[in-house]
C-alpha cells in the first residue's frame, strides 16, 4: 500500500540526494523499492512539534515528500540518513485512500469501510 511521508531533514538535498531516495537506497537490510521524493515548497503548515525540533542556525532544513510502497522498521529515517540528510521530524500524510487533509493535531474521522463494519 502507497505511504506518503512529509520528512524535515537536515540540510537541503541536492539533485543526487533525491534521485538516490528515488533509485534504490542500499540499506543494512538490503536495497529499498523505488520510491517517489519530491521537494516541498515549505513546510506543510503543522502544528508546532513539542518538543521542537533542535535548530542549527548554520545548517538549513528542508521538507520531502516521499512515496514508498514497503514499510520496514524506521525506513524512511534510514533512507535519508544513508543519502547524508538525517530526517529531523516525520509525518505520515496518507496511507492508500486516507489522508491528513488539513486534519488537526489529534483530530479523527471515520471511514465508510470502518462505520459499516460495526
Amino acid at each position: 500500500m502507497l505511504k506518503t511521508y512529509w520528512v524535515q531533514v537536515e540540510g537541503e538535498p541536492g539533485n543526487s540526494a533525491m534521485a538516490a531516495l528515488r533509485g534504490d537506497v542500499q540499506l543494512n537490510d538490503g536495497p529499498t523499492r523505488p520510491a517517489s521524493a519530491e521537494r516541498m515548497e515549505a513546510s506543510p503548515g503543522l502544528w508546532e512539534r513539542d518538543p521542537p525540533v533542535r535548530v542549527r542556525k548554520a545548517i538549513p532544513t528542508f521538507w520531502i515528500a516521499l512515496r514508498i510502497r514497503e514499510g520496514r522498521n524506521r525506513q524512511v529515517r534510514r533512507m535519508t540518513a544513508a543519502v547524508g540528510h538525517p530526517t529531523l521530524r516525520l509525518i505520515r500524510s496518507s496511507i492508500g485512500p486516507y489522508a491528513l487533509d488539513g486534519m488537526a493535531q489529534g483530530a479523527w474521522r471515520e471511514t465508510e469501510e470502518l462505520a459499516d463494519a460495526g
